[in-house]
């Protein structure tokens, strides 16, 4: 007989601890290329750091946030499907814009370095 817990208040603080940790990995893997990138520029771009090294912190984030979100509606009394319904498309959404607005970030710091991030200059 599986073991079932309802709510599923342990799957809810595996997601979370699965994002925080994977986004711990993912903010040492971007510093470590970024730096990489500041030195040798001329040899790469900032389109090869995103490669499978950053993808996949990346995906363990949205795996997590996905699974602590469908959790956190089980708790609150959604059904699971209605639960995994809603927070699997909301979850895959929000880690596209995200990733593309990072994306968008690392051509602009590629194209004018740090300078064209500068926000004061927005006054």
């Amino acid at each position: 007989m599986p073991m079932y817990f309802d709510p599923p208040y342990f799957l809810m603080f595996f997601g979370f601890f699965a994002s925080v940790s994977s986004g711990i990995a993912f903010q040492a893997t971007l510093k470590e290329q970024s730096q990489a990138w500041k030195i040798n520029r001329s040899t790469r771009s900032i389109a090869q750091m995103r490669s499978i090294q950053l993808k996949l912190p990346f995906w363990g984030i949205g795996i997590g946030i996905g699974i602590f979100l469908s959790s956190g509606l089980e708790v609150f009394g959604f059904p699971p499907i209605l639960a995994f319904s809603i927070a699997i498309p909301l979850t895959i959404f929000s880690s596209l814009l995200i990733w593309l607005q990072l994306s968008n970030v690392l051509r602009q710091i590629e194209m004018g370095g740090s300078k064209a991030l500068d926000l004061d200059s927005f006054e």
